[in-house]
């Protein structure tokens, strides 16, 4: 029988400790070590206004970038996802809406309660899952609809990530498809809602409820997951089981998930409206000041990251570099990665890794040899299989969301 995780006992870091970290997140020595790498005694200093952060280790966590402590909301390091292609559990982001976030999970008393529109109700263990239906696993990035917001220019309000609230990982459970199947969803239902175990600290600060159009809950890809990385999950990223929407940023994978409702209307919380909305248009962009109609925030758009080489980093001159990176979309899967050395004037193919599925990284990697002494823009720029692309200039809405401006990491020839 398994215990019941535990989420207490968090503690940030002694400075002996984190002296090991900045050594331990080290890539290919001092001769790259930019200004982004981490200092033993004052953290990180982000490329952002205010970008100092500290480091905090929290039970089933190694030290990750602070962002607040209540809610618990935690950045990977850019370096962790230069380390492989699924992001480590004890790397991988944290993001809580509400600071109720229970600090024990019994797995064993946990219930899955699904009711509303359905023909039979349902009250569903963990065990149940793992004993009565199929069982599913597959790789799929979970990403803040966030990430990033605090490089928007014009700044806007809300949590001021960099580019690491984002992880990606094998995720194991069952399709919700087949357990609305077994419940009988009836005629006329049009979403379903789902709901975790985190409370607000005080009755008039709303619960944080998602929902999803039936159409997109019954996809085959949908699933309740208890495993990441063949692991239980960390209390922290949800804690028995939690909703997975591939392809969809992360406000929709629900933690510690308890309740699955079954609705015939469009449901209009405050997590569904005014929060998590974009402009209805094809860029999801406006210019500052401006209205327009908006939509609910859905699935991911291309990115792609430079991960082995940080801003601001020394490189040898004549000599080869191995540059390392990452690429992701919505789920049509990446096709091709182009570089550039020189700001984008010129641009080479570069060389795919192994696909892990279209939801899931795709590293890729080329060699930079800088001719002569001097400063270098290197980027990337990813396409997916329908021919979706980043941007040249960055998209704004003043919810921060859906960066996916091609990245700049400028080195240093000498």
């Amino acid at each position: 029988m398994r215990k019941p995780q535990d989420l207490r006992g968090a503690r940030a870091p002694s400075a002996g400790r984190r002296k090991l970290l900045s050594a331990g997140m080290a890539i290919g020595g001092a001769a790259l070590a930019g200004r982004a790498a981490l200092s033993a005694a004052e953290g990180v200093m982000l490329p952002i206004a205010n970008g100092q952060r500290g480091f905090a280790a929290y039970p089933q966590k190694r030290p990750l970038i602070v962002m607040t402590q209540r809610p618990v909301q935690l950045e990977t390091p850019m370096p962790i996802f230069n380390e492989g292609v699924f992001t480590p559990n004890d790397a991988f982001f944290v993001r809580w809406h509400i600071s109720g976030v229970p600090t024990s999970v019994d797995a064993t008393k946990h219930r899955i309660n699904v009711h509303g529109l359905v023909k039979q109700p349902l009250s569903l263990s963990v065990a149940d899952l793992r004993n009565h239906y199929e069982q599913i696993e597959f790789a799929a990035v979970c990403q803040c609809s966030g990430n990033s917001r605090g490089l928007f220019e014009p700044r806007v309000a809300g949590g001021e990530w960099t580019n690491g609230a984002m992880g990606n990982a094998m995720w194991k459970g069952v399709r919700l498809r087949d357990i609305l199947a077994k419940a009988g969803v009836q005629t006329g239902a049009l979403q379903v809602r789902f709901n975790g175990l985190d409370t607000g600290p005080m009755t008039t600060v709303p619960d944080l409820i998602k929902a999803l159009d039936v159409d997109q809950a019954l996809r085959e890809d949908v699933i309740v997951a208890y495993e990441m990385n063949g692991q239980p999950l960390p209390v922290l990223n949800g804690f028995p089981v939690r909703l997975v929407v591939p392809g969809w940023y992360a406000t929709y994978w629900v933690k510690m998930l308890h309740d699955v409702e079954v609705i015939g209307s469009v449901d209009n919380n405050f997590w569904m409206n005014p929060a998590y909305r974009i402009p209805d248009n094809a860029c999801a962009c406006i210019e500052p000041g401006q209205k327009t109609k908006t939509i609910p925030i859905n699935r991911m758009d291309v990115r792609s990251f430079i991960t082995s080489v940080q801003d601001g980093a020394r490189v040898p001159v004549r000599q080869r570099v191995t540059v390392q990176g990452i690429a992701f979309d919505g789920g049509y899967g990446i096709k091709k990665v182009l570089f550039s050395p020189d700001g984008g004037r010129s641009w080479s193919e570069t060389r795919l890794g192994r696909d892990h599925g279209n939801y899931s990284f795709r590293q890729w990697e080329t060699a930079f040899e800088p001719p002569r002494p001097g400063t270098y823009d290197l980027q990337v720029l990813a396409f997916n299989t329908i021919g979706e692309s980043q941007r040249f200039t960055p998209r704004w809405n003043p919810a921060g969301y859906m960066r996916n401006v091609v990245e700049t990491v400028r080195v240093h020839a000498a």
